[in-house]
Parts: structure tokens; C-alpha cells; sequence
């Protein structure tokens, strides 16, 4: 157990409170100063000493109490209600606030004290926060594990791959779409997307989310693309990598019909090759591969699929067998979802389609991040290939 002695002042301005008899009661008013406190590992005990910048000749008294911010009590602290009574010629109070701590990685937390009920005593602010600060890193880490696939198939060659082996982010096959796009990108999505926030670390592309403030938005990521540089019609498509994870997290590996600039979407078609929606409430573990379509407006058909572990803890693949006929679409090479592609209203995806591969933060389907939610985030990825 460590004891954390956090001191707050209480400033007092005197006032007169006029009385009918000429009698002047001078009544002290009470400011209460925001707090910042680690979180630690092990339970501890935050003391708050409220002091007088001098003794008075009469009691006083305020009651405080705590108030849930995104730190909840009994998980977080250990709520309080007190009366604080300062006697007459006493300068100084102070109460503890058990903060309860762990050795898990979470966001930085807050709760409130609240004083209230003043007594021969004047308020002027009746609210201070604390915040918990967490002291357990979010390390960055790639798998050693996982599923992977093979760099031949019988029957099919070898068209095109990214094996992120260099140094840097080719340039021959990725172009990056930076800002917000219209309306969050279609989706009210959080992020803004930069260069920044991508890189080749071991054989991988990693792209970061980060809770960063740039221009109007609170959250960066990148977006990488493939148009005008790398497009397909038909083929199997592998992709191998590792999710982030958590509330308001939305990674996809996608693509969008080439023709995407001059027919507009869902005209254009989509291909989901896989998303996922984070959160504690067992999403992290729930990949879906959709189809977008226009048949007389926006028409969608897709599938979901549940793994056994979070798809953040190991490698897996992604892959779609995708031609004339249908779009099959494959979680470590377990089938889980088929399109029939042959009606005329699908015409669409019988064109060329280009990748996408990005970290969205927030949106219409995910929602915001919360107090739950860990940053950075990454997405890894190892591999794309695309057998014809």
C-alpha cells in the first residue's frame, strides 16, 4: 500500500453578510482544485487536504461526495460520501479516496468530488476531477503465430503480391487518401487520415490509430488504396494480418470497383474481403465479408463469422475465391459466406476492383471509442497475393 498526498487549497474571499442588528458574519468561500493521481498497481489511497488560508472563529462544514466519470466506482475507486467539518481555529481537513489500481493497459480515467450542502461557508466551485492516470504501457507486438497460407495453388499463378518486405511503403502499388472524405468518409466515421500513421516494421504493413488531434478530429489513422495502380478482375485473393481490437475500432480490408470516380457507389460495386467491429462485448472476434451493390439503391449481402480467440492475438488469412460465377469468401480458408454473382442487377462485379486497407475510428456501425478503448491500435499486415 503507498500512500499519494495530493494537497488542495481552499481559497476563501471574504464577504459581509449583512444582518438587521449591524452584526458582520464574515463567510469564507471555498474553491476545490482538479487532481491528477497514478493509477499504480495495487490498491492505494489518494488524501486530499483542504486547507484554510486562516483559521476563522466559527465552525464550518461542506459535504463532498464522488461521481462516476468514465472511472466507476468499485472498479476504479471507492466511493465517498463525508461531512467535512472544519472546528473553529482549524486550517486544515483531509479525507482519503481509495483508488483501486491494476496492471492492466487502459485510458486514462476521471471521476469527480463534488462538494455540496455548505454551511457558514460559501461555494465557488463545487467540482474537481480526478484523473487516474494509467501507468501500464500499451506495447506494440507482432504475433509469432498464426495461420498462413501457401504461395501456389494448382491450377492458378501468381499475378500480383505485397510481401511489405522492404523498407519502405511501395509506392508502385499504394497511393494514401488523406483527410476526412465527405461526411467522415460516408460513415460519420472520427479519424482523419494521414501518411504518418503507416509503416513497414519486420516484413509487415502496420497502421496505426492513434487518439491524436489534427485539424478538427481527435483520431488519425491511414487509408491505403491500390487505384490506378493494382486492379483485378477475378482470382483468389489472400490476405494475412492482425486486427486491433476494441469499442470504435474498424479495420477492413476491401475493395472498390476501378470505375468507382465516374459511376459513383454502390454503382461501382464493393467487395468486404473482411471487417470487424471492435468492443468488449465480444465483437473483437467477429469478422464479416459483405457485397455492395446499386439495384435500384444501396443492396448489401453478407455473412459473419465467429473465431474462438480475439482476431487481434494471432495471424490469420482473408480470402476470397471470386469468378464468374460466385464470390466465396474464406476465414483461414473455412468457407463462410457465397454470392451468386450471375444476375444481370450484378454486373458490377464482373469489372476490374482495386484494395483498400485501412483503420477507421468511430463511424454510423462501430460507434465512438469509450474508456475501454486502448490507444494506439494497430492492424498488421503480412501478406497480400492475388492467384489467377
Amino acid at each position: 500500500m503507498k500512500l499519494l498526498r495530493i494537497f488542495t487549497t481552499l481559497f476563501f474571499g471574504f464577504i459581509l453578510n449583512s444582518c438587521d442588528s449591524g452584526d458582520e458574519k464574515k463567510l469564507p468561500s471555498i474553491f476545490i482544485e482538479s487532481i491528477q493521481v497514478e493509477e499504480g498497481n495495487e490498491t492505494n489511497y489518494l488524501e486530499v487536504i483542504l486547507t484554510l488560508t486562516n483559521s476563522v472563529d466559527f465552525d464550518l462544514s461542506v459535504d463532498i461526495r464522488t461521481v462516476d466519470g468514465t472511472a466507476i466506482k468499485g472498479q476504479d475507486y471507492t466511493d465517498l460520501y463525508e461531512v467535512i467539518v472544519f472546528y473553529a481555529g482549524q486550517e486544515q481537513v483531509s479525507f482519503n479516496i481509495e483508488i483501486i489500481g491494476d496492471d492492466i493497459p487502459e485510458d486514462n480515467e476521471i471521476f469527480s468530488i463534488r462538494l455540496e450542502n455548505p454551511q457558514n461557508v460559501k461555494i465557488d466551485n463545487s467540482i474537481a476531477t480526478v484523473t487516474i492516470i494509467n501507468d501500464d504501457e500499451h506495447i506494440f507486438s507482432i504475433p509469432e503465430t498464426g495461420y498462413s497460407t501457401p504461395e501456389t495453388y494448382e491450377g492458378m499463378t501468381l499475378v500480383w503480391s505485397d510481401e511489405f518486405d522492404g523498407s519502405e511503403i511501395n509506392s508502385n502499388n499504394w497511393t494514401f487518401e488523406i483527410g476526412t472524405g465527405n461526411w467522415g468518409w460516408g460513415n460519420d466515421e472520427l479519424q482523419y487520415y494521414q501518411e504518418d500513421n503507416s509503416s513497414i516494421i519486420d516484413g509487415n504493413l502496420v497502421i496505426e490509430a492513434r487518439r491524436q488531434t489534427v485539424e478538427s478530429s481527435n483520431y488519425t489513422s491511414s487509408r491505403l488504396i491500390t487505384r490506378g495502380k493494382q486492379s483485378f478482375q477475378y482470382g483468389r485473393i489472400d490476405i494475412r494480418a492482425v486486427m486491433p481490437e476494441g469499442q470504435g475500432i474498424w479495420p477492413a480490408l476491401w475493395m472498390l470497383g476501378s470505375n468507382h470516380l465516374q459511376v459513383g457507389w454502390p454503382a461501382c460495386g464493393e467487395i468486404d474481403i473482411m471487417e470487424m467491429i471492435g468492443g468488449g462485448d465480444g465483437r473483437d472476434n467477429v469478422l464479416r465479408g459483405t457485397a455492395h451493390w446499386n439495384q435500384g439503391g444501396h443492396v448489401s449481402y453478407g455473412q459473419g463469422y465467429t473465431n474462438e480467440s480475439n482476431l487481434s492475438e494471432e495471424y490469420h488469412v482473408y480470402s476470397i475465391i471470386w469468378d464468374e460465377e460466385n464470390i466465396r469468401w474464406y476465414f483461414d480458408d473455412i468457407n463462410f459466406n457465397t454470392m451468386d454473382i450471375t444476375p444481370a442487377e450484378l454486373s458490377a462485379f464482373h469489372n476490374n476492383f482495386y484494395f483498400i486497407m485501412n483503420v477507421a475510428v468511430g463511424g454510423q456501425w462501430p460507434g465512438s471509442p469509450d474508456n475501454t478503448t486502448l490507444f494506439p491500435q494497430w492492424m498488421i499486415v503480412d501478406y497480400i497475393r492475388v492467384f489467377q
